[in-house]
């Protein structure tokens, strides 16, 4: 269905370049992590400004396949995806050339969530609460060491899988005690809309236990950069551009996002848009960039705990060569 699309989609271009004598537009596919949110809210932002059409390019935004962006577009089926730092150095490992092109955010927005009445207010608070998660071993060994380099005893901690349900309302049904958030969205949404009093811990403020990385990130394939670095840097250009605008104008940005996904929250894309508009640029720095510390270091905590089985590259897997000047 989605080659259908994309032909069609280049069909159309041919046909208004005919007619109207104007520079045929390139279709250009990216596939989303998540259902939309504020951190897609550059892209969205560029496309419905005309951004993208300025540079000649007809995006076409698709859902998340159920494997990841980072396959899908290692095997070419899409130009760019977002995905995450987690899940591209495996994807590396395993043959999918892609390669981080931007960092959506410069550092990672994650927490822990809690709510104040659990007394949770360092990593060492974990013992003897119970975690929310997904089942993953990034999860077990983030926790692990979190706990342990508070001096704590990681293995009082008990796991159950819940997958992506109603958070608050779980905590309150005492199913489990904290949960992995991104501060930006859900916490924001407890605080803030619902009102209640939490307890987080922030990834960002403990990196001399655990590392920083990029997440999300947006990504294309290697093959694509040999072959049309053009289309990469004029991507870039209007998407960065879009998060400039987030950046200047959050508001306008809620509602520009607002208008391309009407089922969100409005109240939560809102106070979303202010919050991540201090935080999509580091800074001193350019929207996008990223460091090359930071892979590395984060590439060596995947590799001594065991999450990847050989060493990854990362100046191979990363780039900010597309980033406007």
């Amino acid at each position: 269905m989605r080659r259908l699309l994309l032909l069609g989609a280049a069909l159309g271009a041919l046909l208004l370049a005919a007619c109207g004598g104007e520079e045929e537009a390139r279709p250009v596919t990216l596939m989303l992590n998540w259902t939309p949110n504020n951190h897609h809210a550059g892209i969205y932002a560029a496309l419905q400004q005309g951004w993208y059409e300025e540079e000649g390019i007809e995006l076409t935004i698709i859902e998340p396949a159920p494997a990841g962006a980072d396959a899908v577009v290692g095997a070419g089926t899409a130009h760019f995806g977002i995905s995450q730092a987690e899940s591209l150095l495996p994807a590396r490992l395993g043959g999918a050339d892609v390669v981080s092109i931007a960092a959506l955010l410069p550092y990672n927005d994650s927490s822990l969530m809690a709510l104040a009445e659990e007394g949770i207010t360092r990593p060492k608070d974990l013992e003897g609460k119970t975690y929310g998660g997904w089942g993953g071993l990034l999860e077990q060994e983030l926790l692990d060491t979190l706990v342990a380099c508070d001096g704590g005893d990681p293995s009082l901690i008990e796991f159950v899988e819940v997958g992506n349900i109603d958070y608050l309302g779980g905590m309150d049904q005492g199913r489990f005690d904290f949960v992995w958030v991104f501060e930006g969205w859900d916490a924001l949404r407890a605080s803030q809309l619902e009102g209640r009093a939490l307890g987080n811990i922030l990834f960002i403020e403990h990196t001399d236990c655990i590392p920083d990385w990029y997440t999300p990130i947006l990504i294309t394939s290697r093959e694509l950069i040999e072959d049309d670095p053009d289309l990469v840097r004029d991507f870039l250009k209007a998407t960065t551009r879009g998060y400039e605008h987030a950046i200047a104008n959050p508001d306008e940005a809620a509602t520009l996002l607002l208008e391309a996904a009407p089922e969100l929250d409005e109240a939560l894309v809102r106070a979303s848009a202010v919050y991540h508009a201090t935080r999509y640029r580091a800074q001193g720095r350019a929207w996008g960039e990223q460091e090359h510390a930071t892979w590395e270091r984060f590439e060596a905590f995947l590799r001594e705990a065991g999450l990847i089985d050989a060493p990854v590259d990362v100046s191979e897997a990363f780039t900010n060569d597309f980033l406007p000047e």
